[in-house]
């Protein structure tokens, strides 16, 4: 026999208590989707099912007891920490789904800084935990926009990246061990060591899963030292993209490792740069570390971009100051929807990635069709902002004025055409759909077509880990209606 709504809510208190299951009509209506339905959220629109409850877990045996009853169910689970997911992940896609929460997870558990490693619950803020590190001498070198927002569990879900990447790398280079509970209530710890070959690394089945193999309650992750005053910022203007990805290119494959190495085209820089873009493209460099590694790093970037006569430089101050902003927080989270409300100009994102041999093609083809082919478009540029010693991704920035429109219809109008379109050039040119914000829900249709004959490992983890499809249902696996 099914079970009701009203037996979820009582049950998960037997599991959880009372005051850790959330059934507040309003609560609930905003927990079936994250920062993709935006437009919606901010009219009161909620086009997902609602879901059963919320459930605020406090150790990594509560969420072995709640995923056991789900499982046992067959109710859909969505996993979330931070909640600053912006592709659907979050979204609860089935009646009856319960959100399992685990923000209240949020103990630093060790600091070890003999053995380079901090541990840490997945409901520990990555900002909060950074400073922590830095008081210390620290840093965990991650530091996504999203840092103010963002959960542990999380970053490691999603297969998160930061600004410091070119240096630092993504947090599956940073992940050392995790543990993580699935679906029939196994808690499972991978351990804490530098490197092994016994056999395959299991740490990826639970990186980028997105919550639809598995809920992870715990992450540990290298420690680097901190010394900020060694940075060393640089910013270029110049006429076009193709000749800064060369710049990029040749960085990469001389072997220097900037923590910042990014491209702005002229229209997005013009967005981040108007006080000196003029225009013309944008080029940024940051080089830190020890004194000598910072500085052999700075001499080496200035020699390259030397070689091309139409870069010129930026006084470093104007570098600083958007280094300084980098970041958004709840402040900008609600100065960015007064905003919406006011002008009705919407914006948002789509990232991907590719080889050297081909990024500049997807830019400038992307570009062309959303120009030609999407109305009311009042900016459409980007920038790429991890680079590669193969490649390197573009981050595709767009926003649009909404014209005669319901809140319900924005997406199907605007943001899915837009998305659409550079997922397929940039699959058509070779390259990946999605570089870190991860498939959601809104990438599905195009997975196949991404994994190709690999296709075959992923739904078979799938199917193995979670053979009732319990696990976020729709997310990186579409959801067969």
């Amino acid at each position: 026999m099914k079970i009701t709504r009203e037996q979820i809510v009582e049950n998960l208190m037997n599991i959880v208590g009372e005051d850790s299951v959330i059934t507040d009509e309003q609560v609930l209506k905003t927990s079936s989707h994250d920062r993709f339905r935006k437009y919606e959220d901010i009219n009161g629109v909620y086009t997902q099912p609602i879901p059963a409850a919320v459930v605020k877990v406090k150790s990594t045996d509560e969420v072995a007891q709640v995923l056991k009853f789900m499982n046992e169910n067959q109710l859909n689970v969505v996993p979330r920490t931070g909640a600053s997911a912006t592709e659907g992940g979050l979204e609860t896609a089935l009646e009856n789904s319960v959100v399992v929460d685990g923000s209240d997870m949020n103990k630093i558990i060790k600091i070890d800084v003999y053995n380079m490693l901090v541990t840490a619950q997945c409901g520990v803020s990555l900002e909060v935990l950074e400073d922590k590190l830095r008081e210390q001498g620290y840093t965990t070198g991650h530091s996504p926009q999203s840092k103010p927002l963002a959960q542990m569990g999380g970053l490691v879900a999603t297969r998160s990246i930061g600004q410091f990447s070119t240096l630092y790398g993504g947090i599956e280079d940073m992940l050392v061990g995790v543990e993580a509970v699935f679906p029939n209530g196994n808690i499972t710890r991978i351990k804490n060591v530098p490197r092994r070959a016994a056999g395959p690394d299991i740490r990826h089945v639970i990186i980028g899963s997105e919550g639809a193999l598995c809920f992870i309650t715990e992450v540990t992750v290298k420690i680097f030292k901190y010394m900020p005053e060694n940075n060393l910022l640089y910013g270029y203007t110049l006429d076009n993209m193709k000749t800064g990805f060369e710049i990029l290119r040749e960085v990469m494959i001389n072997g220097y490792k900037p923590s910042v190495a990014r491209l702005y085209d002229p229209e997005d820089g013009d967005y981040h740069f108007s006080h000196f873009a003029e225009g013309k493209c944008v080029l940024i460099f940051m080089a830190e570390g020890p004194k000598a590694i910072a500085d052999a790093t700075g001499k080496a970037i200035e020699e390259i971009v030397a070689k091309y006569k139409e870069c010129k430089k930026v006084d470093e101050k104007f570098i600083q100051v958007w280094f300084d902003n980098l970041n958004w927080d709840p402040a900008k989270v609600a100065e960015e929807r007064v905003e919406i409300v006011e002008t009705h100009n919407l914006g948002f994102t789509t990232e991907v990635s590719g080889n050297w041999d081909i990024i500049n093609e997807i830019y400038e083809v992307c570009i062309e069709r959303i120009r030609n082919e999407i109305p009311d478009i009042t900016l459409i540029g980007g920038h790429s902002s991890h680079s590669y010693l193969n490649g390197t991704n573009m981050y595709f920035v767009y926003y649009y004025n909404l014209v005669n429109i319901k809140p319900e219809e924005e997406i199907d109008k605007y943001h899915n055409p837009i998305q659409d379109i550079i997922v397929e050039e940039t699959i058509r040119a070779g390259g990946s759909m999605c570089h870190h914000h991860g498939v959601g829900k809104h990438r599905t249709h195009f997975i196949q077509e991404e994994y190709q004959s690999s296709y075959y490992i992923l739904e078979t983890l799938k199917k193995s880990f979670d053979p009732n499809g319990i696990m976020n249902a729709g997310t990186i696996i579409p959801l067969n209606k």
